[in-house]
């Protein structure tokens, strides 16, 4: 027992370290620039200080950001003063910081700035200061000063969500062919990873591997809040359960597929119920492994009638309702038993998700001229109008 504690604690100690290569949060200094000196006998005004602007860009890391810029403080440009030459002094050089999309940009007390999703979104996060003019006595402002949390959450079209030594990383090489980290150990996945999985009509489908959670990730422990919150933004829930169950250690309780896949879900509605309402694509892996057909089978049964099951799972794993899911495929994805399939459910399972919000949308737009056709102008008896 102690050897495979102590054997655990390698690992963790290991992946943490590994994880700390993999940067998905970043304080920063910023300060928009001084604006120029007026001169009072002409009557000239000074440039506006220069701004600082985060700048969303491909092929950027927050790691890149930080190894560039040790001190992580950002500045714009000083306006220039006026002069005889220049009554009107130049406006000071704006600071443009690179950032990966998925940004989330906040305050130190957390009020959310701005976030850049997409390619070439940018905010001004630190205005430059006025330069010298008559409203101010011809003396220039300081620019702003603030100090800023950049806060990466991947954006993907489906995650990968489940316990250590699910089979997920072997799963997303399989459907990407992603170069992933595996090992036959628990915490393979130390850091989240993107593969693309192609299709023969050049079709693509990002699906993100998620590093393992842990019971308890929702009180943040283990790494649980920093891999949890790159979930938020993933359109599709893609949860991995091994057929055979699950157990951490030796010193931890074997958990069934049945019992894991409901903790699983614990975690997730603890840290944040809104995850829940995505879709979900639940993906029983590991069919080559010795009585794995009969498992299937217990645990497909167990999932159809869950209420006479429910006394297996701890009282807070027992859910108030049980998770519809869209697809259930069971894989082998170290024999690739499955994965044509799943591949084809996943692509079906986002047309219909898109499908979904645009009738969505249609029928919001038709209840809109609905209610603008039921407030619309109606003639009078004399002929003039009601609106």
């Amino acid at each position: 027992l102690v050897h495979c504690c102590f054997f655990l604690f390698i690992n963790l100690f290991v992946c943490w370290l590994q994880y700390g290569n993999f940067v998905d949060n970043l304080r920063l200094y910023v300060r928009g620039g001084s604006g120029g000196m007026g001169v009072p006998r002409l009557g000239g005004h000074g440039g506006d200080g220069g701004d600082v602007w985060l700048v969303s860009r491909k092929g950027v890391t927050l790691r890149q950001i930080k190894n560039r810029h040790p001190d992580k403080r950002f500045t714009g440009g000083v306006g220039a003063d006026s002069s005889v030459q220049a009554l009107k002094g130049e406006k000071g050089k704006d600071c443009e910081v690179f950032v990966p999309p998925g940004i989330s940009v906040t305050t130190d007390e957390g009020k959310v700035i701005a976030v850049l999703n997409a390619l070439g979104d940018r905010v001004c996060v630190a205005k430059g200061g006025r330069g010298g003019s008559l409203h101010s006595g011809f003396l220039p402002s300081k620019g702003q000063i603030r100090q800023i949390r950049l806060d990466l959450k991947l954006i993907a079209d489906m995650g990968l969500v489940g316990f250590p030594n699910a089979g997920k990383s072997t799963l997303l090489t399989a459907l990407s062919h992603a170069q992933t980290r595996i090992a036959s150990y628990p915490f393979t996945t130390v850091r989240p990873e993107i593969g693309m999985v192609m299709y023969d009509d050049h079709k693509q489908v990002s699906v993100a591997d998620l590093p393992g959670l842990i019971e308890g990730a929702h009180m943040n422990k283990g790494l649980g809040h920093k891999f949890l919150k790159h979930v938020e933004r993933i359109r599709q829930l893609l949860i991995v359960v091994d057929v055979c169950g699950f157990q951490l250690a030796d010193s931890t309780p074997l958990r069934s597929a049945f019992q894991t896949l409901h903790l699983l879900i614990r975690e997730l509605r603890l840290y944040n119920k809104e995850l829940l309402r995505k879709h979900v694509v639940l993906i029983i892996n590991k069919m080559d492994l010795p009585d794995a057909d009969e498992k299937l089978h217990e645990f497909l049964h167990q999932l159809e009638n869950h209420h006479d099951f429910s006394h297996l799972l701890p009282d807070d794993a027992t859910p108030e309702h049980f998770l519809k899911f869209q697809h259930i495929v069971p894989v082998s994805a170290s024999t690739g038993v499955g994965i044509p399939l799943l591949k084809r459910l996943l692509r079906t399972s986002l047309e219909e998700q898109d499908a979904m919000a645009t009738e969505n949308q249609r029928e919001d737009k038709l209840q809109e001229l609905r209610r603008l056709q039921s407030t619309s102008v109606k003639p009078r008896m004399d002929g003039s109008f009601l609106e």
